[in-house]
């Protein structure tokens, strides 16, 4: 069985029920390559044995599993305490079945056929949502425990369900961190791209009147807006010259990837997220895609982000042009003043002008060499 040689049964940390083998060998590859030694199993019996007598950090299942009820097993031990996170393959597409599924408790919902790289950062998201849980569950048994011994130690169970809640946002700013590096490491963009744009977002939002903690979730759900990129064909993304109509159908997917490889999740950052990926590229005059929404239609963390990228797009090299001047940069933008822009946002972002500049020489891009060793060092980080 694919996995499972050379391993006791106390090894395994995932187990996949799937009954297609060649697409349950690839599952149990990528998790491989995750660091979970994972076990397959074409039995729903054999799988539901297995998920009563094991604790699994991750179950991987075929909805439509041909010898039984997949979505069935969502409902047994260790899953429903939120102890084995689970990730459901689909045939099915549409919305309502994934709602279904994460009605469910359903930690990621993956359509097939899928490539490589979002079944892996299904993964990494299901695992990174069950260790917050795991931590917040913890920290809520602790607090019980002392109401329960009636301990005079009740501020200090309190201190440590607060430090609890700082480590769920660390992790999941984490999260945000590795995804946006992996989207950089399909594009052309720099590692200080990100870092850019990011923050052209949290001064926009903040001049815009926004409160200090959501411009904060702005910066951070922000970095992700292309991580759909990664999705992309290289010989499209790298492309050193325009786009062909057909190369353009394409790569203006990367938006709606973006936003099913983000959406799904409980926590507010994930969400955000999925909606800045899904709408950055919406153009207020409804000239924009995926789907040509208009005026506020457009979320308005999604208008603040078509700003900031298309100025850190101008200003900065690419495989197909150089770097616009910034005083040329800005007259093009004027330009889109209530067509490609929203006014306000447009008028915030030239009030704020000197911020932005000031922000685009602290994080100016470094030399290749250097940008390389760069990236290099957050991926060795991670």
């Amino acid at each position: 069985m694919s996995g499972s040689r050379g391993r006791s049964e106390g090894d395994f940390r995932a187990l996949v029920v799937e009954d297609d083998l060649t697409i349950g060998t690839a599952v149990i590859d990528q998790l491989a390559e995750s660091g979970l030694p994972a076990r397959l199993s074409h039995s729903i019996e054999e799988a539901r044995a297995l998920l009563a007598a094991k604790d699994f950090e991750l179950l991987v299942v075929d909805a439509e599993f041909s010898g039984g009820d997949g979505m069935g097993l969502l409902m047994d031990a260790g899953v429903t305490d939120r102890s084995t996170a689970v990730i459901v393959l689909s045939t099915d597409g549409d919305a309502k079945a994934a709602s279904r599924a994460f009605d469910r408790g359903a930690f990621g919902y993956v359509v097939k056929p899928f490539v490589a790289a979002e079944l892996a950062i299904a993964i990494l998201a299901a695992r990174k949502r069950r260790e917050n849980e795991m931590l917040q569950k913890n920290a809520l048994a602790r607090l019980e425990e002392m109401v329960r011994a009636r301990s005079g130690d009740a501020w200090n169970y309190v201190y440590q369900l607060e430090q609890a809640e700082r480590e769920l946002k660390s992790l999941q700013e984490e999260t945000i961190r590795r995804l946006s590096i992996a989207a950089e490491f399909r594009d052309d963009e720099t590692p200080r791209h990100i870092e850019r744009m990011t923050r052209y977002c949290a001064l926009l939002a903040e001049r815009l009147g926004e409160a200090p903690e959501r411009c904060e979730l702005i910066r951070t759900a922000s970095a992700l807006h292309d991580v759909g990129k990664i999705a992309i064909p290289d010989q499209i993304l790298m492309k050193p010259g325009p786009l062909d109509e057909d190369e353009w159908h394409v790569m203006k997917r990367h938006c709606v990837i973006g936003h099913r490889i983000l959406s799904g999740s409980t926590t507010g950052l994930l969400s955000l997220a999925a909606e800045i990926a899904l709408t950055h590229h919406e153009r207020v005059d409804g000239n924009g895609y995926p789907n040509g929404l208009r005026g506020d239609e457009i979320p308005l963390a999604g208008r603040i982000a078509a700003v900031a990228d298309v100025f850190d797009a101008l200003t900065s090299d690419k495989v197909y042009r150089k770097a616009l001047p910034i005083s040329q940069a800005v007259e093009i933008m004027k330009e889109g003043r209530g067509t490609q822009f929203d006014s306000d946002i447009l008028d915030a972002f030239l009030a704020e002008r000197a911020r932005i500049l000031g922000i685009k020489e602290r994080y100016a891009d470094l030399p290749h060499r250097e940008e390389a060793n760069e990236l290099s060092a957050l991926v060795a980080e991670g």
